[in-house]
């Protein structure tokens, strides 16, 4: 096999359509256009979205709320959380990275320590935030805090 025999596979190729060559073929006059008015005009594009006059569907629907594109997302655990999981996955500290490899979170997630319930165990943090009752909490019990960004 050369290039110079290369030909396509049988019927997956077709004829184009001659449009407007006269009456004889079937498709002259108005070369399928149908007759007169913008859609029949060389140039003609479609709008976006039109539907035939009908009120278009990003003006029927209402607009709701406010997306901030500035917010900042985090995965919350409480302390009692914290314990819990300290004692199931036998955490000897409390890092993005020992979350992460135990499916706690995703890679790009931020992490958050609120203060609701109790810790009992002393721990080291290093979280991308805290709250001012977590950091006091986790200070009694002799453990230690860093935030990281």
């Amino acid at each position: 096999m050369k290039l110079h025999n290369l030909k396509p596979a049988e019927g997956s190729t077709h004829k184009e359509k001659r449009l407007g060559r006269g009456e004889a073929s079937g498709k002259g006059g108005t070369s399928t256009k149908g007759n007169k008015g913008g859609q029949s005009r060389a140039g003609y594009k479609r709008k976006m979205a039109h539907e035939g006059g009908q009120m278009p569907i990003q003006r029927r629907i209402p607009k709701r709320g406010f997306k901030n594109p500035d917010r900042i997302e985090y995965r919350v655990f409480n302390l009692g959380q914290v314990e819990q999981l300290v004692e199931k996955y036998g955490l000897n500290e409390f890092s993005l990275d020992q979350l992460y490899s135990n499916g706690l979170i995703n890679r790009t997630d931020r992490v958050k320590i609120l203060a609701n319930g109790e810790i009992k165990t002393k721990l080291s943090f290093k979280v991308n935030a805290l709250s001012a009752k977590a950091k006091t909490a986790i200070e009694a019990t002799g453990g230690s805090v860093e935030v990281v960004q």
